[in-house]
């Protein structure tokens, strides 16, 4: 039976010298604990995506992505914990059976579909699109990372639940979390996303896509400065601050999407880019399973 509640993450707040000195509050919403598995904004972008193939009484799910996909991670979990069949598109012809975000795909009783990167280039064109729902006739078809109009629904849920603060941080991937909260936040609040990968001016313009309203919105900016390499990239120091984060605050970072973002937002405090007596809410958007791909690879 699909129901559509997680109970709501905790607030943590991080008490640190430089916080003190700069007199800033920071406060970090833990949306990697709202489910072991189903977590962050995996599953507020699923929620309202898995209502609507509940209300058009759809069978299964297709989606897209990577092998090492953290969006295919808590979608599989979601498809096992709500019954509901799931095929997976997974970029590259093989699939390893000794990867760990597929393993766990299958362990959920997921059907993996490896393509090939040409036809994997397809996953937005309509023509495409209608031949996989011919192959699934009734299945619903959630894109690549979930972003469309029913994920910006929890994205937005996500922004009430916040307390009110003059910044609000995120990681930018696809750019549908961003798009999500600018619909939820007081306008007072500037809100920063941190692109997590490189050359991602383009991101703007899709926030815009799935949110139109954005476009006369005068509160929200991506900075594109701390991707630190590329997607999927990260320096040694970057990699050293999530394990001090993690050991000192009990704050456990992958240096893909959130890492990323608590770096860059540490150097911007560093910088005096914030005005002292600031609030900063930053979301810790989950993606822990990443850990473990970067092992099964040796990268950490």
């Amino acid at each position: 039976m699909l129901t559509s509640s997680h109970a709501e993450s905790p607030l943590q707040t991080i008490n640190h010298p430089l916080l003190v000195e700069k007199k800033i509050d920071l406060i970090i919403k833990r949306d990697d604990l709202l489910h072991p598995t189903v977590q962050g904004n995996k599953w507020r972008k699923l929620k309202y995506n898995l209502l609507e193939l509940k209300r058009q009484q759809c069978q299964s799910l297709v989606t897209f992505g990577g092998a090492f996909s953290n969006h295919l991670y808590a979608t599989a979990m979601a498809s096992k914990l709500f019954q509901i069949p799931a095929h997976f598109i997974v970029r590259g012809p093989h699939i390893d059976p000794q990867n760990p975000t597929l393993r766990f795909a299958k362990a959920c009783g997921v059907n993996l579909h490896p393509v090939t990167r040409i036809e994997y280039r397809r996953r937005h064109d309509s023509d495409y699109l209608a031949q996989l729902q011919s192959q699934f006739p009734m299945a619903y078809i959630i894109p690549e990372g979930g972003s469309n109009q029913f994920a910006l629904q929890g994205c937005q849920e996500l922004a009430q639940s916040l307390p009110k603060s003059d910044y609000l941080c995120c990681a930018v991937g696809s750019g549908g979390t961003l798009a999500g909260l600018l619909s939820g936040v007081d306008e007072a609040t500037q809100v920063l996303g941190f692109a997590v990968l490189k050359g991602a001016h383009y991101l703007n313009a899709e926030v815009t896509k799935l949110n139109p309203c954005a476009a006369t919105k005068t509160n929200w900016q991506i900075l594109s400065q701390f991707h630190d390499g590329g997607y999927g990239k990260f320096s040694a120091a970057l990699w050293q601050f999530c394990q001090h984060m993690n050991h000192q605050y009990h704050l456990p970072l992958e240096p893909i999407y959130s890492g990323k973002m608590f770096y860059g937002l540490w150097q911007l405090i560093q910088q005096d880019y914030f005005p002292r007596g600031s609030t900063i809410v930053a979301i810790h958007t989950g993606g822990l399973q990443g850990l473990d791909g970067l092992r099964y690879r040796q990268l950490i």
